[in-house]
């Protein structure tokens, strides 16, 4: 039992899991605009369940599709998989029980979304295979994230609305843009093995030049949903802090100077999410009053 209990601490270690804070906030805001204020108290918690779980899949996932590439990469090499701290198998029931919960969880919710449970896990891990086969992958990775609000919206409404689809298309545009960003500490490695990326296909340069194209137009998506939804002053100021922060994650790296690259990937897209989602809670409850 000890022996399970240390490698499943190593495992969360491995895949990161505090960092479901990336997509938690934006599928708690689809919840939020679905609900016109707080979902209930139940629906809320198996949101949560499904995000945690689905990215807990994800990820245990994607490090048992690269543990090879993550062996000959020096950044990556010290992984659990890599170093032998896991074995594949261990981190392959990992992946099934994480998968299990997800499921649990999109049937505590209602049918729709338990229909649809497939093809949303399907989407979080094929991802682990896209930069074998197009540059594009940060976009596909966007996507994997991105269907969190619309998930929620599901999870709270039982239907869909296109409306929701435009916070979506925001989160794709934001991970796709810090994602670009984070593989250019990988720029020479992926050209020498062969592996697809922006940074690799076009240089540091181009790259950060896309992420920015990527990263302004999704503040022009965020002020496009504030219209969509009748959204008022709170969350306009929300989004001009969103700006801000992104101004401010594009100015402490450079393609000459990666070296504060975690802060800007892990700890601002970490704040990031959580701000829009309290700017965008408090104006929706404040118009309930």
């Amino acid at each position: 039992m000890s022996s399970l209990v240390s490698k499943t601490g190593v495992a969360l270690e491995m895949i990161k899991w505090e960092h479901s804070i990336f997509a938690l906030p934006f599928a708690l805001t689809g919840a939020v605009l679905a609900a016109g204020g707080w979902p209930k108290l139940s629906v809320f918690l198996w949101i949560v369940v499904c995000m945690v779980s689905a990215r807990t899949a994800a990820m245990a996932f994607n490090r048992l599709a690269d543990a090879e590439l993550d062996a000959a990469n020096p950044r990556t090499a010290t992984r659990a998989l890599p170093a032998g701290a896991l074995s594949k198998g261990f981190v392959g029931g990992f992946v099934a029980v994480s998968a299990a919960v997800f499921f649990l969880g999109a049937a505590m919710l209602n049918r729709l979304t338990l229909e649809l449970a497939p093809a949303a896990l399907g989407v979080v891990l094929v991802y682990s295979y896209m930069k074998r086969l197009t540059r594009w992958s940060h976009l596909v990775l966007g996507l994997a994230l991105g269907i969190a609000p619309s998930a929620a919206w599901i999870a709270v409404r039982g239907s869909f609305d296109p409306r929701i689809a435009v916070l979506t298309l925001a989160v794709i545009l934001w991970v796709g843009g810090f994602d670009i960003l984070y593989a250019c500490q990988d720029f020479e490695h992926d050209r020498l093995v062969g592996l697809n990326s922006v940074p690799q296909a076009f240089g540091l340069q181009g790259a950060f030049w896309m992420a920015r194209a990527m990263h302004f137009a999704m503040i022009l998506v965020l002020l496009w949903l504030v219209e969509l939804f009748g959204l008022g002053k709170i969350a306009t100021v929300g989004i001009g802090a969103v700006t801000g922060l992104l101004l401010y994650e594009h100015s402490i790296i450079s393609p000459k100077d990666l070296r504060r690259m975690d802060a800007a990937f892990f700890t601002l897209n970490g704040v990031i999410s959580v701000v829009l989602f309290i700017f965008v809670a408090t104006d929706v409850l404040l118009g309930r009053q």
